[in-house]
């Protein structure tokens, strides 16, 4: 996907946002025959990430395949703004500070690792997103948040915090790990 696709997919995501807050945004008139190309209508996971003065604001995807870019990403532009149980849901007011970053991808791979020494040297920072489960407990992280994690053993304690995890869980048997890699898109304000 290259960067004026991109764009057209944040384009979207702003006007899906906008069209359930009942704000006419201009030119989205035109996204309408924009999405013609196939591949767009590629499965894919997907997550849209809003941020306000570089803080979150709200995070939710998909990590398979079951939808195609193009639902994917309306279908969680509208639950990172009003669905993510971290925040309450997004204003009119807020609409105009808001950055969205839109991560499509690739499918998961198991991390095959003996112990938590190899699973720290596995880890590539900044590259890999990566899932954790557990029994019934799972979480993940995209490799952006690396930037503000850079430490493989804090950010793999966050994310088994995340998953509701004691946080050296990773050192322990039986935790399965995922690893994936996102093309990302984001806003420029």
């Amino acid at each position: 996907m290259n960067n004026k696709k991109g764009d057209l997919l944040l384009n979207l995501a702003r006007k899906t946002i906008a069209d359930r807050l009942n704000i006419q945004t201009p030119g989205s008139d035109m996204l309408d025959g924009a999405f013609a190309d196939d591949s767009f209508n590629a499965p894919r996971g997907t997550f849209v990430t809003l941020t306000i003065n570089n803080q979150l604001r709200g995070c939710i995807g998909n990590l398979s395949a079951d939808k195609s870019i193009l639902e994917g990403v309306k279908d969680n532009a509208i639950n990172a703004a009003f669905h993510d149980p971290r925040f309450s849901p997004l204003t009119k007011n807020e609409l105009e500070n808001i950055v969205i970053e839109i991560s499509l991808l690739t499918e998961p791979e198991t991390l095959e690792y003996h112990d938590g020494d190899d699973l720290l040297e596995k880890l590539r920072p900044t590259i890999d997103g990566v899932i954790i489960r557990k029994g019934v407990y799972s979480a993940t992280f995209l490799p952006q948040v690396w930037d503000q994690l850079p430490d493989k053993q804090s950010f793999l304690e966050h994310l088994c915090q995340k998953a509701g995890l004691p946080p050296d869980a990773w050192h322990r048997p039986g935790l399965e790990v995922m690893v994936y890699q996102v093309q990302y898109f984001e806003e420029k304000k």
